[in-house]
């Protein structure tokens, strides 16, 4: 029972989770859309042009939106597959030793706390690959003609710590496993198993989490083909342009979800839904370096924006610019991170609602036999929890659509009122559009919060347990597809644009940089990508989730009341009566 409040704890991670990252992307955007539109578009100005008075706010959102939304984001995975794993290993040890007695009761106190040393370790193997990436793999060049290769390195320095860091884990995970587990122990629906088969189901979502990542590197660096062909594409327009930028980011789901729908597999048939949950944690055991390489691109940007705003030079520019560029690969990868072990955590979680279900003492418990499509109730979720994810990604992005408008109207009035500040002789008010940002996105989350926190709970209890094992894997099923595809959409819409800002586009013998009508097609699809990579693509992982760990928190609570459903068992006359 104690180990079962713990989940409380993964409940607290991903409320805060749903704040930083859905109302910190709809900030973001709003400033860097707005500023985008006018700015760019019917301006002219630079990026991060000190006169465009949404420059602040735009700064202001990478690392309210990137760096604390991907955080606390990742955070909550953390926390909850740690509790996913806990509850499910503790209501395991329960029923072995009151059942069936198989449990050993050497080391009992370290099985339990095995999640908890796979992360402990993860941590320690992390800093260990950051002092290499640090000390060992420094970037260098030799003149200004070699940016766009310095650029490269660093893409190739932050992709290897993920690297070395799943090579160093594997040893280590394998290690901790014969450590604090018994040869075999008991698992209820296989009986007694053998402790291999722990470490087989971590280390599965450990290089799953790899093939994620490199995979995304591939689908949203402008170092391979698919980004190339994006940014080629806009020489017919920006038409053009968003369908092979969409069409690249439903192609880039078959990989991951492979690799998700393998690591499930093998996990369930090696030790059921805590395979699953022990999949989860092994694909964030290197969590740090997962923050690490997504935190790099905000820096960058925001580096290249303080550069701007301070007239350093275009030399500057152009190097922030080349580290930007390498960031926005590393940013999606570490998207493509979270969004995996998401999945796995929502599944994990789900395990760990349908064990507290089926072990509930209430005349609604689920029962193993309702478990299935046939349902009525449960296909009904299924249908339900499908739709969330439309729904809860149309609430967001019109929500940065209302908001953008906001800033583009206020950047218009600014420009309007005092005519000066296109040439720099009047400083504009960027405390406005900052305010513009705040009370948009302090506003518009709750519609898209409140659809996360209410559906599963009012569901659970007017309709009990077995509507929730319909509505969470609905959501998980098309949650993660449209989070994969939208990130790598944006990913390579943004890094298309970068490719032609480099002067890397070469058509007809023409060299097409900035100021060309290629270059203002890929600044459209960049900015209709915005929103799509950092509003609503990983604020999905949040849907996903929270409505896993809500279940799982009110899962006796949905099981004693299910006021509009009958009791599951009663015979003929019983269902009579209920009716």
């Amino acid at each position: 029972m104690l180990y079962e409040y713990v989940a409380g704890y993964g409940l607290g991670g991903s409320t805060v989770a749903l704040f930083g990252r859905v109302g910190g992307g709809i900030y973001t955007k709003a400033a860097d859309v707005g500023a985008d539109l006018v700015g760019k578009g019917e301006e002219g100005f630079n990026e991060d042009s000190p006169n465009n008075p949404a420059t602040i706010a735009d700064n202001v959102g990478d690392n309210v939106g990137d760096i604390a939304g991907m955080g606390a984001d990742l955070f909550g995975s953390f926390a909850e597959s740690s509790c996913a794993c806990m509850v499910i290993m503790a209501s395991y040890r329960v029923e072995g030793v009151t059942t069936m007695n198989q449990l050993p009761t050497v080391n009992s106190g370290l099985c339990i706390l095995y999640p908890l040393m796979i992360t402990a370790f993860g941590i320690l193997v992390c800093v260990v690959t950051s002092l290499a990436a640090s000390f060992i793999m420094e970037v260098e060049y030799k003149s200004e003609d070699e940016q766009m290769e310095k650029g490269d390195k660093v893409e190739s320095v932050l992709k290897w710590q993920l690297i070395i860091s799943t090579v160093l884990l594997t040893p280590t995970i394998i290690g901790i496993t014969y450590m604090c587990l018994p040869d075999t122990f008991y698992v209820p629906d296989l009986g007694e198993v053998e402790s291999y088969r722990a470490y087989i189901c971590c280390l599965c979502g450990l290089w799953s989490g790899l093939l994620i990542g490199w995979i995304t590197e591939i689908m949203t660096s402008h170092s391979y083909s698919p980004v190339r062909e994006l940014a080629k594409s806009c020489t017919s327009g920006a038409a053009t342009n968003i369908i092979f930028g969409l069409a690249l980011g439903y192609l880039s789901t078959i990989v991951p979800v492979v690799a998700l729908a393998l690591t499930i597999f093998v996990s369930m048939k090696l030790l059921s839904m805590f395979g699953v949950a022990l999949a989860a944690l092994g694909m964030l055991s290197n969590l740090c370096i997962g923050l690490t390489i997504d935190a790099y691109g905000p820096i960058s940007d925001n580096a290249g924006g303080i550069a701007e705003m301070s007239e350093l030079g275009a030399q500057v520019r152009k190097k922030t610019d080349t580290l930007d560029a390498a960031g926005n690969t590393t940013a999606a990868i570490g998207k493509g991170f979270a969004i995996g072990s998401a999945a796995l955590v929502s599944l994990a979680l789900f395990g760990a609602f349908v064990t507290r279900a089926r072990n509930s003492t209430s005349e609604h418990a689920l029962r193993v036999d309702a478990l299935t499509i046939l349902n009525p109730l449960l296909f009904s979720g299924l249908l339900v929890g499908s739709m969330l994810p439309y729904a809860f990604s149309a609430m967001t992005m019109k929500a940065v659509g209302i908001a953008a408008s906001d800033m583009v109207a206020e950047i218009k009035a600014q420009l309007r009122k005092n005519p000066g500040i296109r040439d720099g002789s009047v400083a504009p008010d960027y405390k406005s559009c900052i305010e513009v940002s705040t009370r948009a996105s302090l506003q518009m989350m709750i519609g898209p919060g409140a659809l996360v926190i209410v559906t599963p709970i009012v569901c659970g209890f007017l309709f009990g347990p077995q509507i929730i094992s319909g509505i969470l894997p609905g959501a998980l099923v098309s949650g993660v597809q449209m989070a994969i595809s939208m990130s790598n959409s944006g990913g390579a819409w943004d890094n298309a644009k970068k490719y032609i800002e480099g002067n890397m586009l070469e058509i007809d013998n023409q060299i097409r940089g900035k100021n060309t009508d290629e270059h203002r097609a890929a600044i459209t699809g960049d900015t209709v990508g915005d929103p799509l990579k950092d509003t609503s693509g990983p604020s999905l992982n949040i849907l996903i989730k929270l409505m896993a760990i809500l279940s799982l928190v009110f899962a006796d609570l949905f099981c004693k009341s299910a006021f509009l459903v009958c009791p599951l068992g009663m015979g003929q006359a019983g269902t009579q009566e209920c009716k």
